[in-house]
């Protein structure tokens, strides 16, 4: 994933490690994977705080639900 607006090391070291990974995840499912893929054990650790689009919600949750 490659983000332009955002510098990610310096969100690494001043943020905490938690809000690094859930800003990740809404990048990649909002923004594309770019040949990444996203570990369901990150997803369903971070389920409740992920502010995705309530349709790509329910569709991740469907995917979730047969793994």
């Amino acid at each position: 994933m490659y983000n332009w607006t955002v510098d990610k090391e310096k969100f690494k070291r001043e943020g905490d490690a938690e809000a690094y990974e859930i800003w990740r995840l809404e990048q990649l499912i909002n923004f594309g994977l770019n040949d990444q893929k996203i570990s369901a054990s990150e997803l369903k650790k971070h389920w409740e705080q992920l502010r995705i689009d309530p349709a790509r919600k329910r569709f991740l949750q469907i995917l979730l639900d047969e793994s």
